[in-house]
């Protein structure tokens, strides 16, 4: 397997490093001696990395020609429309049969290139927004890591790179060799969830000393008790109908989906900073029951309470992993 990724003057080291060190990874472990991986650029040469570093030896777009995946490792911050060069490169290896990968914002140079047709993509949660735009209709999903469409990849933000390296490990080699490759790196074979659980979501609040301010501060200490959107009303002194359309008019947001929006940043909260059962954080955020948390948590988050709380605690239970690796 013939593995070409894309540089450019100031990408950083570790989106060129990530698919570097899992391809490695499979020549090291003698898993497939005739894997080979070249970095290349629009020009023969150098780049200089965000970080300051100049990369020599690095090959010329003629190495499309000679590559079975061709990879964008990532794309310039500022998210610059993809030049005619590397769109001829890209639908080139595209059309003689290579596969195509746009990682992390590279993703962004594979939309404009065409090569998705209308497909849906993925990149950094941070730029979803700027490619749904730019990627409409297809759209976008922020509850996967990666979304390989059999001849064209994206993957969602820096370190999915390492998932979606893995992933193509496992499609060209098996599960056996990807489980290998992902163990002597000491990274999970396959991450449960998406990044949708990484992302910080702002929830909407009112501003300024008004009853729906009032009623979101009240509301605040009671996430336990039931708040359905008459006795918000009733505490706002509105009717029900005028409450949920001045709440709309301040915030953007319904009052129901505010109210499940804070249980669920409650509970994110606890299952990282705590100890406590899921049932005592289904109490505590006012979902009643587990079973009803984990539902919606799921849905939001793409991922359990359970798994998220693996994946983010502090405190002894991360000093205890840490510890035990000594």
């Amino acid at each position: 397997m013939r593995i070409a990724l894309y540089a450019f003057d100031g990408i950083t080291m570790f989106h060129l490093a990530a698919p570097l060190m899992v391809f490695g990874e499979v020549t090291r472990l003698e898993l497939a001696p005739d894997w080979e991986t070249r970095v290349w650029s629009d020009r023969p040469g150098s780049v200089r990395t965000d970080e300051g570093y100049p990369m020599s030896d690095i090959a010329g777009p003629d190495t499309v020609d000679w590559a079975d995946i061709v990879i964008v490792t990532s794309w310039p911050e500022s998210l610059p429309r993809i030049g005619d060069e590397l769109t001829s490169a890209l639908r080139g290896a595209h059309r003689r049969g290579a596969e195509i990968a746009g990682l992390c914002l590279g993703s962004f140079a594979i939309a404009d290139s065409g090569l998705l047709a209308g497909r849906p993509a993925v990149t950094h949660w941070t730029k979803m927004t700027e490619l749904r735009e730019r990627h409409a209709p297809a759209g976008v999903d922020e509850s996967v890591l990666y979304i390989d469409h059999g001849d064209v990849m994206t993957s969602a933000g820096t370190a999915s790179s390492i998932d979606s390296c893995l992933h193509i490990v496992r499609k060209h080699l098996g599960s056996a060799a990807a489980t290998r490759v992902a163990r002597s790196l000491v990274v999970a074979p396959h991450r449960d969830g998406g990044q949708a659980q990484y992302i910080e979501r702002p929830v909407s609040e009112a501003s300024g000393d008004t009853a729906i301010a009032d009623a979101q501060s009240w509301a605040l200490e009671r996430l336990d008790e039931p708040l359905p959107i008459e006795r918000l009303a009733e505490h706002a002194r509105m009717s029900r109908r005028s409450f949920i359309r001045r709440f709309q008019l301040e915030t953007g947001s319904t009052p129901a989906r505010w109210v499940l929006d804070k249980r669920l940043e409650e509970a994110r909260s606890l299952l990282e900073t705590t100890d406590r059962s899921i049932e005592n954080i289904a109490a505590l955020c006012g979902f009643g029951s587990a079973v009803t948390l984990r539902q919606n948590f799921r849905a939001s988050f793409a991922v359990t309470p359970t798994a998220y709380r693996q994946q983010f605690a502090v405190g002894c239970a991360t000093v205890g992993a840490v510890d035990r690796q000594r």
